[in-house]
């Protein structure tokens, strides 16, 4: 990850917990993926994805979920799935801290690299993505939906953790 200051401020960084997601936190998962992207996930998507061969995180502020990750576990890789910080939290550095931690998480699990793709309109993202040191590699055509029988490009970004 890049040496660029971490706008999360200590006090907060402090109070924060990590925890393996379970369906206990479904309900408040599903809250804001639903408010935080105009194609979210199903609930079945992440009931689906909360076993072994998935790494999938909450990150909570005294309880409060801030936001969660979901990534999947490859041959000496891991592929981030989805990340998300809820809308009333993002921009304060909550993604950078569980951008950090995956790429621990990955490092730990002997992965050479970590992959994602991006909507290539999610400016933020990229941006993101950029500072904590993803390279662009390539555009997957149409790989998103994006509204009435459109798609949308995905920029392939990847990270040597």
């Amino acid at each position: 990850m890049s040496a660029n200051p971490d706008p999360t401020p200590g006090a907060e960084r402090d109070r924060v917990s990590w925890a393996p997601m379970t369906p206990d936190d479904l309900d408040e998962v599903m809250a804001i993926e639903q408010t935080a992207h105009s194609h979210p996930w199903t609930r079945g998507n992440f009931q689906d994805s909360l076993n072994p061969l998935f790494v999938a995180q909450c990150l909570r502020l005294d309880g409060e979920l801030l936001g969660f990750f979901l990534a999947m576990h490859g041959v000496q890789e891991m592929h981030l799935l989805n990340i998300t910080v809820a809308p009333a939290r993002q921009g304060q550095g909550w993604g950078r801290m569980m951008l950090e931690a995956l790429s621990l998480l990955s490092r730990h699990a002997g992965a050479q690299w970590l992959w994602l793709e991006v909507r290539q309109s999610n400016w933020r993202a990229l941006q993101v993505y950029k500072r904590c040191g993803f390279q662009q590699i390539s555009i997957r055509k149409d790989y998103y939906p994006a509204g009435r029988l459109q798609r949308e490009h995905a920029v392939v970004m990847s990270l040597k953790p």
